[in-house]
């Protein structure tokens, strides 16, 4: 991967902040002047925001606050001064998750009080807020998005289990048809038979007693341009699902399978308690995990890009979490364990009790990490296109090292615990080129990158701003739909609760 010299700004924003065409407080400097994001603007929303949508009919903006058990609406006519649009309350359905527009229809995932109970979208009208019709989906819709044509609204219904684990209702994944108002909820029981197989290839089935299709848990969806398949992450279980829309059928399911950390290319600092800040090699394996997956289609050839975020199972009725040092190594696979389990080696990494014991007798063959700290390029059939290594973690080393792993500010804090935390992505076309944007929720930064060579993406730019705290949703406008006719990248921080707006 190529790398452009940047020098870092920090900016210092309190309720709406505007940052000027000249000023180079708000972002890395980069040397490509056609792809350069600047600062525009910031809401200071307040509450826990995370993902945001924009109607370029209305010119508004709605944001996700589950706090406020609402989506926030800002007018955007004029994006360096956003105008408070009203709020529309979903407290009586239950806690909003997502949301998606298009042609002035507003999509909204909501779950239920009950968490383990059915969730619904609810469609509004996005000029008068007007509410069009509830669907009833699976439980726990955790992301809703449109298909291009408009024919079909998504969710991924993630189905978790209730914190005693009693209580595990079965992933899925809703197909509404936005013509008729049919909702096809479509479950996992089928593809039973093949848990043998997948599990093989990597893909991970551990709840206590659950089957596949309560144990898969769908986290994210990506929609090809002709609105005919769609992928959906299952992120606990280390894969991704392909469903043909047409046919409403889940088609196959792809295993992710590992990454190998003992590759030059795939080095990580996995400890906080080393006093250092550096990437070695270590003998454990990356779970992928991914969070956020989007579509793109370069050159007549669709992609698929994740965001390795990771995640475990950590309930008061079973948890999946250990540390390396709490762990009984193999003797002779590993005869430096003593070494290894030192707090400033591997002694710290947080790992899984799920996995690594391969013969059965109490020891650990080998030792996995929660995410791969990276986002990965993937073939429409699930073959592994491109990974970005340790790329993530070295670029922030040496362009913004006081942000490395960082967590609440603190350097180094998330080493031993998934690392910067790949979690949103997005794509934007600019002229003839693909942008890829990465948002990294512990170091509170989105990366840019020209994606136009999917194999070989070439970084541009570092977007920080001090103020904004973990980056749950990054959203691209296209100059074309954008209110000033500017490209503009809107980044939704959920522990911050500010949303701020970057200009090309």
């Amino acid at each position: 991967m190529k790398i452009k010299n940047a020098f870092l700004f920090a900016a210092i924003s309190v309720g709406f902040m505007s940052c000027e065409s000249d000023d180079n407080d708000c972002c890395v400097e980069v040397v490509d002047q056609q792809i350069r994001f600047e600062h525009l603007t910031t809401i200071a929303a307040g509450g826990t925001t995370e993902i945001s949508a924009f109607d370029p009919s209305t010119k508004k903006l709605f944001t996700v606050n589950p706090d406020m058990d609402a989506v926030m609406v800002y007018d955007l006519t004029d994006p360096t001064k956003p105008v408070v649009g009203g709020v529309i309350d979903v407290s009586t359905i239950g806690t909003p998750n997502s949301v998606s527009v298009l042609d002035k229809q507003l999509a909204i995932a909501v779950e239920a009080s009950n968490k383990q109970a059915n969730g619904s979208v609810l469609l509004f009208d996005a000029e008068n807020h007007a509410l069009l019709q509830n669907y009833t989906v699976g439980a726990l819709p955790d992301m809703v998005i449109f298909s291009p044509d408009g024919r079909y609204i998504l969710t991924a219904n993630e189905g978790e289990p209730s914190s005693d684990y009693l209580t595990d209702p079965d992933g899925s994944i809703s197909i509404i048809e936005v013509s008729s108002g049919v909702v096809s909820t479509l479950g996992f029981e089928a593809l039973e038979n093949q848990l043998g197989a997948l599990k093989e290839k990597g893909f991970r089935v551990f709840g206590p007693g659950a089957t596949l299709a309560q144990d898969i848990e769908p986290e994210y969806v990506a929609i090809s341009d002709d609105s005919k398949t769609a992928w959906v992450t299952l992120q606990e279980n280390n894969g991704m699902a392909k469903v043909n829309l047409e046919t409403k059928q889940i088609e196959a399911i792809y295993p992710f399978g590992f990454k190998d950390h003992m590759l030059n290319q795939n080095m990580l600092d996995a400890s906080n308690k080393d006093g250092v800040t550096e990437l070695k090699n270590w003998p454990v394996k990356g779970i992928y995990l991914p969070d956020a997956i989007k579509y793109t289609n370069i050159n007549g050839v669709g992609y698929l890009i994740t965001a390795n975020e990771g995640d475990s199972r950590d309930y008061d009725g079973f948890s999946e979490e250990a540390r390396v040092k709490d762990l009984v190594l193999d003797a002779t696979l590993f005869p430096d364990a003593a070494s290894l389990q030192a707090e400033e080696n591997l002694g710290r990494l947080k790992t899984t009790t799920t996995m690594g014991d391969i013969d059965g007798d109490g020891d650990y063959e080998e030792i996995y990490a929660y995410g791969a700290r990276s986002f990965s390029v993937w073939s429409t059939t699930g073959e592994l296109v491109y990974d970005s290594g340790s790329t993530i973690a070295q670029i922030v080393l040496d362009q913004t090292p006081a942000s490395f792993n960082a967590d609440e500010g603190e350097v180094d804090g998330r080493s031993d615990d998934k690392g910067a935390e790949p979690e949103a992505i997005e794509v934007l076309k600019i002229g003839d080129k693909t942008i890829l944007f990465v948002g990294l929720e512990r170091n509170s930064q989105v990366m840019v990158f020209d994606f136009s060579n999917p194999t070989s993406p070439e970084f541009l730019q570092i977007l920080e701003r001090a103020g904004d705290n973990a980056p749950e949703g990054v959203l691209a406008i296209a100059a074309e739909d954008s209110p000033n006719n500017k490209d503009l990248l809107v980044v939704t921080n959920e522990d911050s609760g500010t949303i701020s707006i970057y200009q090309n």
